[in-house]
């Protein structure tokens, strides 16, 4: 797969640790692109159909997808597990830590996991996605300041309509 305009590749940026995946704004276009081009990082992919069909078909480009979605669900303090065949993501031992430099109304990061599913959606990972909204619709009915309505609902709706 080709760099992006930094030059980096994407198995470059999932090295990465955890303080530069958060320090760095400009990666997560590149992860998991979309349809529209990207108000903060315009030089990033833009998806058409023919990428999407490619995505959907090609198993490579299915795993590359799927190995930036567990390096980011480690960033965020999740893991995905498979139970009879039914995929499900996790809280980790490090969730703590973690979640209390993103999981609060208004952080960055949320917007990055709106993409995240978004293009996990778009891009044949669906039952993927679907884990993870439902492990986040979770935490939030447990203490819904933690992200809050708004949030759950764009959430929500980058799920059901990719």
């Amino acid at each position: 797969m080709a760099p992006d305009s930094r030059g980096r590749r994407i198995q470059e940026i999932l090295r990465w640790d955890d303080d530069q995946l958060e320090r760095v704004h400009d990666y997560i276009q590149w992860l998991f692109p979309l349809t529209e081009r990207s108000a903060f990082n315009p030089g990033a992919p833009i998806l058409t159909a023919t990428d999407i069909a490619a995505f959907r078909q090609r198993p490579d480009l299915q795993a590359s997808l799927h190995n930036a979605f567990l390096r980011l669900l480690a960033f965020y303090g999740f893991a995905e597990t498979a139970e009879a065949g039914r995929i499900r993501i996790v809280v980790t031992p490090e969730f703590p830590r973690r979640s209390q430099d993103w999981a609060r109304p208004g952080n960055h990061n949320l917007l990055r996991i709106s993409r995240i599913l978004r293009a996990m959606t778009k891009l044949g990972l669906a039952p993927e996605a679907r884990a993870f909204l439902g492990t986040l619709e979770t935490l939030n009915a447990e203490d819904p300041e933690r992200f809050g309505a708004v949030t759950l609902r764009y959430w929500r709706e980058a799920v059901s309509t990719g």
